[in-house]
């Protein structure tokens, strides 16, 4: 770990995945149903992982900048371009690795690694968390395993929905 930013690199990189995970479970699920489209799903998991990163980044940064303790900025410039730059790399990072499988699978086979990869993601970070806080993981595992699932669930649905108006 960066031990000269060590709060900046575990925000970012926390929030990289949760939220990189999130969105890209939704997207692919819902592109897939909606399109069965290797080209599709690829080509948004790729553009999503640029402009979610930046979009993300870009809402951490206001935030830190906006973080005030007894009237002045809680953070340095320098604390807030870290969190910003490890909050971009986390998300664009994590959500490119759903590239891989579909890649390499049939995408039918490829969505549900990335199923499994993003749920097991989202499960070994909320444990560590948990370490760092030492408290129970169980948890914080299943209310982000729980919220994953419902993304997931209405990103099918969705995708279908459209698949069926569009075709």
């Amino acid at each position: 770990m960066n031990s000269k930013y060590p709060d900046q690199l575990v925000t970012g990189v926390s929030f990289g995945i949760t939220s990189g995970v999130i969105t890209a479970l939704g997207m692919i699920v819902g592109l897939h149903e909606a399109t069965s489209s290797r080209l599709a799903v690829f080509a948004g998991i790729v553009v999503m992982a640029i402009a979610d990163g930046m979009a993300d980044a870009a809402g951490f940064h206001v935030v830190e900048e906006a973080e005030l303790e007894n009237g002045k900025a809680k953070h340095s410039s320098r604390e807030v371009w870290m969190t910003t730059f490890f909050t971009f790399l986390g998300v664009c990072g994590f959500i490119l690795t759903f590239a891989v499988p579909i890649l390499i699978y049939d995408l039918g086979f490829a969505v549900i690694v990335d199923i499994v990869w993003g749920i097991l993601l989202i499960v070994a970070l909320n444990i560590y968390i948990a370490k760092l806080k030492n408290e129970s993981a169980i948890k914080l595992v299943i209310e982000h395993v729980s919220l994953a699932v419902v993304v997931i669930t209405i990103s099918y649905f969705t995708g279908n929905l459209i698949g069926g108006w569009i075709q």
